[in-house]
């Protein structure tokens, strides 16, 4: 796959006419830093071509923890979402959905992943708008490194979505990000409030989540409530 013959950019701010050729050639290995610009521009006039064009190189680089996002792996998630992937041609879109379920289910299942589980669940959330494929995974591995996986991923959520705020920024204008929250919410009330029970989560953080069933005074009067300040 290539880039369209008559993509461009500014040669000032993106990088030079022979990096742009580049990605108007097939199956030429990209410079670290050329691959992150080609993920990272927003202003390519066909992105899906350019994502198709380096997503071999891109996908090694994300699963070894090399992709180097400046704000956050949903950055690289918006990225997969500006390409409109599920789109694709049948086998295309296939290709992606496959890699992006096992890439997840790795950093659930592998004590050696290189990208912390939770977030490859926010890139895989921002690259397809949606919560439900990624925590149906999740559900379904019910061992103990995916239990500790889960631990990790509501302490590190908890304190914006007591401040009901979703714990990572949404950059593609199409995703819902109330919606997004609303749906880790009722996810973490069931299901993960269940599973930290009985895998020996620490009170303190059952306690938080508990709380995320309660609102206004409520919650900050809760004897519970962890003093967060917003």
């Amino acid at each position: 796959m290539t880039a369209h013959p008559d993509e461009h950019n500014c040669e000032c701010h993106w990088g030079s006419s022979e990096e742009l050729s580049l990605l108007k050639t097939p199956d030429v290995e990209l410079e670290p830093d050329l691959l992150r610009r080609a993920w990272q521009a927003t202003d390519w006039s066909d992105h899906a071509a350019v994502l198709r064009r380096i997503l071999p190189q891109f996908a090694r680089a994300l699963v070894a923890g090399r992709a180097d996002p400046l704000f956050g792996l949903e950055e690289a998630g918006d990225s997969f979402a500006r390409g409109h992937w599920q789109q694709w041609p049948d086998e295309q879109a296939a290709a992606v959905r496959e890699f992006l379920h096992a890439w997840w289910v790795q950093s659930l299942t592998d004590a050696d992943a290189a990208v912390p589980a939770h977030q490859v669940f926010v890139m895989c959330a921002d690259a397809s708008g949606t919560l439900g494929p990624w925590l149906a995974d999740w559900e379904r591995q019910t061992g103990r490194l995916s239990d500790l996986r889960l631990a990790d991923a509501a302490a590190e959520w908890e304190y914006e979505l007591l401040g009901e705020n979703l714990p990572w920024r949404v950059g593609w204008y199409e995703h819902d990000e109330d919606e997004l929250r609303a749906d880790l919410v009722a996810w973490l009330l069931g299901h993960a409030a269940t599973r930290l029970r009985e895998s020996g989560a620490s009170a303190d953080l059952q306690h938080r989540i508990r709380l995320l069933g309660l609102t206004g005074e409520d919650r900050w009067s809760d004897p519970h409530w962890p003093g967060h300040r917003y």
